[in-house]
Order: C-alpha cells, then structure tokens, then sequence
C-alpha cells in the first residue's frame, strides 16, 4: 500500500473483520492486544507501518502491545470508553441512520455562531435539549468545543489527546451523531473545535514508539512541536478532519491556534483535501485561529478567521483594561476599531510591544472573513477569575457593542449564556491527576502575577470540581425579567440581521470608517445589492454627532438622538434602493 494513503486507526469491514494499522517506527514488534487478552502480531512494512486484520467486529476492545512490554491505547481511536489509559474500542459509523442524510448545509453568509461547552451543558443529549431555543434565538450554527478524548471528565478539551475519539464523559459517538442529526433537523450548522497544534499532557504515548511525530529542535508553549514534514503524521490530522467531515457530517471545523504549526503548507493541503472530499453542492466552512494574521490563508480554502484584534479592542473600550495582550489596544484605540471595521484586522505589520511584526494586509478580503465576538471561552474563561463581560462593562455600552457585532457585514459569535446577559463566570476547569492538577493550579497562579487586578487574589483550581460546577451556564437566570429583556434585545438583532443584512451580505465590501470623537466611530459597507449600511457607536462618555445619510432608512437606534449619538449608543442605517 502506498504510504500516502495507508489509514489510521481500526475500521471494521462488511464482512465481520476489523482491519487495524499503526505508525511505530520506533517498534520492534507490536501486536493488537484484545479484551479476551489475546494476542494477535501485526505485520511490519518498511515505512514504520504495522497491520493486522481481525474476525472481530464493532463493539470489540483492544490495546496495542509495543515490544511486548508497553500497552497503549489506538492513537486514533474511534471510541475510548474508559478514558485515555483505557483499551479503544472498534466502532462502525455506518450503522448510525441519519435522519437527516440530504442535509447540504447553509452558505457561510448565514452564518450566526454560538460557541457551547458541552460537558457544562450535561453531555451531548442535554446539548441536544437546547437546540431549539437556539434555533428560536436566531443562531444558524452551533460551535462546540474540542471534543477529542481528554483525560478526567472535566476539560476545556484543548488537553486531548485521543482526537479521534469523541470524548466519552460526554456520551457515546451515536449520541453526538444525534445531536447533530436534530440540529440540521432545525436547520442549524454544526462546527467542531479541532487542535492539531499540541496533545495534552497525560495519555499522549505517541513519543514511545513514534518520536518521529514530534521534532526537537522546534519548542512550543506545550512541548516539542508536531512535525508536519511528514507524510504520515500529515495524514494522521488529514484523516482525524475527514472523520468529522464525513462520519459525523459537521457543516464546519474552527483550527485552533494554527500559528503554532510551522508548516503553514500543511494547512493548504489539510482545506484542499477537505474541499476535493465532498461534493460541489455541500457547503463545508473551515475557520482559523491564527495569531499571525496571515491574510493570504483566507483566499486559500478558509472562509474566515476569527478576529481576536476586534475583540481585543472593543474590550478596551467597554472595560478601560490596557495590561497583557490588551496593551496593543490600548493606544489610539478609536482609530483601531475604525481600522478594524474598514479592513479586518489592526495589525497588518505593525510592531506589537514585544518588538515583533505581525499580520498582512487584509483590506482587500471581504468582511465575512473575519468572525467577530465580543465573548469566547478564551476571552472569558483565559481570565483569573473567569469573569463575563456583563459584570465589567456598562450595560448600555455592552448593548450598543452587541449591535455592532450582529448587525456588520462580518459574521458574529456568541457564547453560551451571553444572550440572556449571563453574569456567571465561565473559569478554566481540568481533572488531572493530583501531580499534573497542583502542577496546573500553580502555573495559573503564577501566569496572572503581572496583572495588577489580580494581584494577591486567589484563582479557582482548576481540578477542583467547584470550578467546572461554578462554569455551568445558569439557566434559571435566562426565565428571570433580566434574562427575558437580553433575550428579546438579541432575537430582535437577529432578525435584523437575518432579514436585512444576511440576504445582502455576498459580495459585500468595506467602503470606509472614520473617527467621530473619544471611543465613537462610523463605518460604512457597500452590499451586493448596491445598498450601504452605515454604523455609528459610541462607547464613550459624551454625545457626538454621526454624520449619517439624512435620507437613509434607520434598521435599529440605541440611545441615539435623531443625528447625534449619546453616550454609549448606536445607529444602523440602510441608503439606497433596489
């Protein structure tokens, strides 16, 4: 078999078999170890391949056996019922019925993102219960968390190191191929969280037997870098993203941290075999989150990436923060949002404070290239004390911000409980063993000792179960009238959006932004249709003039005073006819 295209994994076959291959160059025999504690030896290929076929089925539990002495579990297994350390079990994906099988997904343009944990939302059948009242709320497209299997029952899933396998605290993989079903059911999109950047600190055996999926010489945040030079470590991530595209049919996958992968052509061919895999009439959406702001990507198979420069410095904004990676922002901030609204991004080049450039040009993309947030698990949950925005910013100004992001031409995220004004904390939550969770709980300590606001305030453990109990978003605040009034202030810019700005919003571009005082900016987009949507907004402290179109149509006013704006307010206006 050609070494490009040998598979990972295990995948049983029509007639009762379980064909298994594993890359072990460093092996000198390896044997499929089964629950009857059997052992079958696996064949040897030159290129470091091991295989072995089966007459066992789906449902059978097995190990791999290295040089006869170290048991691990299938670096791409399907299913891990028992955690990381646990056997993997042999699962067929093709006896799932799918309800729902002509789904093609929605154009990206439709777009509404709302980003879910779904181990603080009960597993995937509780995820599965909320759905409608997503669908209700306006979202067309639900975000979920890294599902790999990670260690413990409690994780943000960014620790995974099973990425194949959907993690099992959560439920079982027809369980997950469920919730899915029903949210194209009600016509929601599904994107998945993947990491191909790092594995997690516990349960990662790859470095045993295949130290050639890892390089030395390049160091990342987690450990030696992934080495992406190499076919089969390659096709190792290629084949984990096709599983989701075609066994679990997500209609999107969001890549994190991507400029922590060195070989940025890795990433060309991972969105060119994705696309080559699905027909012309599916729609598949592959989103980026890339510290680099490498524009060029985006015209290369990525519909978009998300901003962190917008979110960064509209937080600036609503809160006054200027420490850490809010510093960037902090200076001449108006002219950054304005920058940010007419191009995408504000580093296009420029020196961050650590002296180092950052970014491309961007101007030329359009504005759905950029996925635009006020709220994420990073931006929330990245923080000491895991604080919502709704308790650090004025309500009017997180209202008028709120504006902005569901009613511009980019396309916006929402994070879970942040429709209903949610003021629960959202904290970082992990159950290691004892070792690895003081050693966490340390590191967390130790990363927020800069910050002034912190200084000398205990952080949540994160192994603690308190902490991932203190996450769950709190739901009986959604039916109090607090609750009720975010949810109508939501749903109305949805529908907004869905009805005036979602059917203009191909081929739209950025036409032009400008200062009109402290934290106040206008920006102005040209639609496909030939009509131009203005924003106003004001988040400072004192009323400014917005200088919109006298014979434009108003689509929502907050606090805004005829043609001036007050403190903290926003316009949206439509000039022009069709």
């Amino acid at each position: 078999m050609p070494e490009a295209k040998q598979r990972h994994g295990a995948w049983p076959d029509e007639t009762g078999h379980t064909h298994f291959a594993l890359w072990a160059p460093d092996a000198k025999s390896v044997a499929v170890k089964l629950q009857d504690d059997t052992q079958h030896a696996m064949t040897a290929s030159d290129n470091g391949w091991y295989a072995a076929t089966l007459p066992v089925a789906a449902g059978t539990d097995y190990h791999y056996l290295i040089d006869e002495h170290l048991l691990v579990p299938d670096p791409a297994s399907r299913w891990q019922a028992n955690d990381v350390h646990g056997p993997s079990r042999v699962a067929d994906p093709s006896r799932y019925q799918w309800r729902n099988a002509g789904w093609q997904g929605r154009p990206w343009q439709e777009t509404v993102l709302y980003e879910v944990h779904v181990g603080t939302l009960g597993g995937y059948q509780s995820a599965q219960a909320r759905l409608q009242e997503l669908a209700d709320l306006g979202v067309t497209a639900i975000e979920l968390m890294p599902l790999g299997e990670f260690p413990g029952g409690r994780n943000w899933g960014y620790d995974g190191v099973l990425p194949f396998a959907p993690d099992s605290s959560y439920g079982t993989p027809d369980q997950l191929r469920a919730l899915i079903d029903h949210a194209h059911e009600l016509g929601l999109m599904v994107f998945i969280d993947v990491v191909y950047n790092h594995f997690g600190p516990d349960g990662n055996y790859l470095g045993q037997y295949a130290s050639d999926f890892f390089r030395e010489d390049v160091h990342t945040p987690w450990g030696p870098a992934i080495d992406f030079r190499r076919r089969q470590v390659r096709d190792y991530f290629i084949d984990n993203a096709l599983m989701w595209v075609h066994d679990y049919r997500v209609d999107g996958l969001r890549f994190d941290a991507v400029h922590a992968i060195g070989e940025r052509d890795f990433l060309i061919e991972m969105a060119e075999r994705l696309h080559a895999s699905i027909p012309a009439s599916r729609h598949l959406h592959l989103v980026l989150e890339n510290e680099h702001n490498d524009a060029e990507l985006l015209q290369q198979g990525f519909v978009a990436q998300w901003n962190d420069d917008g979110h960064n410095v509209l937080h600036h904004l609503l809160t006054g923060e200027h420490e850490g990676y809010y510093a960037d922002f902090a200076s001449d901030a108006t002219h950054k949002l304005a920058r940010c609204l007419r191009e995408g991004f504000i580093y296009q080049g420029e020196t961050t404070r650590h002296g180092t450039a950052r970014g491309s040009s961007s101007g030329h993309l359009p504005p759905s290239a950029f996925v635009l947030f006020l709220q994420n698990h990073d931006q929330v949950g990245n923080r000491a004390v895991g604080e919502r925005l709704r308790t650090l910013a004025e309500d009017d100004a997180l209202k008028s911000a709120t504006a902005l992001l569901l009613l511009s031409p980019m396309i916006p995220l929402l994070f879970m409980g942040e429709e209903w004004g949610s003021e629960q904390p959202f904290q970082f939550f992990t159950s290691h063993n004892d070792e690895l969770g003081e050693a966490v709980r340390k590191g967390r300590q130790n990363e927020f000792k800069d910050f002034s606001k912190f200084s000398g305030q205990a952080i949540p453990a994160p192994n603690d179960a308190s902490t991932f109990e203190t996450s769950k978003p709190d739901h009986h605040s959604r039916d109090t009238a607090d609750g009720r009034a975010w949810l109508a202030f939501y749903r109305e810019l949805l529908s907004l959006r869905h009805q005036h700005i979602v059917p203009r919003l191909a081929s739209s571009q950025a036409l032009d932004s400008r200062v009109l005082g402290e934290a106040a900016v206008a920006a102005s987009w040209q639609l496909g249709d030939g009509q131009v949507l203005h924003i106003a907004l004001n988040l400072g402290g004192e009323p400014v003039g917005s200088a919109l179109p006298q014979s434009a149509r108003t689509l929502f006013s907050y606090r805004a005073d005829g043609d001036h704006l007050l403190a903290r307010s926003v316009r949206v206006v439509l000039e022009g006819t069709v």
